[in-house]
């Protein structure tokens, strides 16, 4: 029997009330049904369940043909797409998730990371770039009927279960939290894209790592520190970041390889503006 919108009321008016009224920041939106506002804190929450199902580790000693650096500069040659920063999140984490359980080698890396960013954009975005733009990436290296049987690949090896919950989703929600304007938000974005380079943050979870760089970017501009609504809504204190934080001061501190430069040439060269800066802030 289908639910009647009068039913549907009363149901939310039984429920208890999960946000006090001094950590609201959704009430505000409850007329635009965007937001889902009367179910937003509980959409996060369950996002930050499904963290559990996503917990990696270092793989490179399982993969011979590869390193670090390989990893670190496929994802930003496809930057020319104007793909949103959840597609570039995502497309990582299939990645890694796909590499954590089959090997393969220098050649067919690329292949790996094309047919990630192909799947990520089929789910994030509402014009993806069509399998040609993809081939012509890889300077047609690869033939057609490769790319889509890796992407068939991909998609078999994790079970078809790619909602997998990315810092970004996080990062614009607790930005929220404090009000930030976007150049604050922009900074944090910096830091969190910077860190997908990096395989020291592949055990972090997404949400705890949002979180080190908002807080990184609240202390760079002077804005004060983890506040009550924060910890709140992100249900970590200051003590649970201060490791993650101590790794992206390492990260921002040490110098850079000169083919690691695409995410600073990004953010430094014009302004990096998100599809969805409307929601986010």
């Amino acid at each position: 029997r289908s639910i009647t919108s009068e039913e549907q009321e009363k149901e939310l008016q039984k429920r208890e009330p999960l946000i006090p009224p001094e950590f609201d920041i959704d009430s505000e939106h409850a007329g635009d049904c965007i937001f889902s506002a009367g179910y937003a804190k509980e959409i996060y929450v369950n996002i930050r369940s499904r963290e559990d199902t996503f917990i990696l580790h270092d793989y490179m000693a399982t993969q011979p043909f590869l390193n670090e650096n390989m990893r670190a500069i496929w994802p930003f040659g496809l930057e020319n797409y104007q793909l949103s920063h959840e597609t570039l999140y995502l497309a990582v984490k299939l990645t890694d998730h796909y590499l954590s359980r089959m090997g393969t080698n220098e050649e067919f890396f690329q292949l790996v990371g094309c047919a990630a960013m192909l799947i990520a954009s089929k789910f994030e975005e509402r014009i993806p770039p069509s399998i040609d733009d993809f081939l012509h990436s890889c300077d047609d290296a690869y033939k057609r009927s490769q790319l889509i049987t890796m992407e068939v690949s991909i998609l078999n090896v994790l079970n078809f279960d790619i909602n997998i919950p990315v810092p970004y989703h996080f990062l614009c929600r607790y930005a929220k939290c404090v009000g930030g304007n976007m150049e604050t938000l922009t900074l944090a974005r910096y830091f969190c894209e910077l860190s997908l380079q990096d395989m020291v943050f592949l055990p972090v979870r997404g949400s705890l790592l949002a979180s080190a760089c908002l807080l990184i970017a609240l202390v760079t501009k002077d804005l004060g520190g983890w506040t009550p609504i924060l910890q709140f809504h992100s249900s970590y204190a200051v003590g649970d970041l201060a490791p993650v934080v101590r790794k992206l001061h390492h990260m921002l501190s040490k110098p850079s390889h000169s083919k690691l430069e695409a995410i600073k040439s990004k953010y430094f060269s014009s302004p990096v503006v998100c599809k969805k800066c409307l929601y986010c802030i």
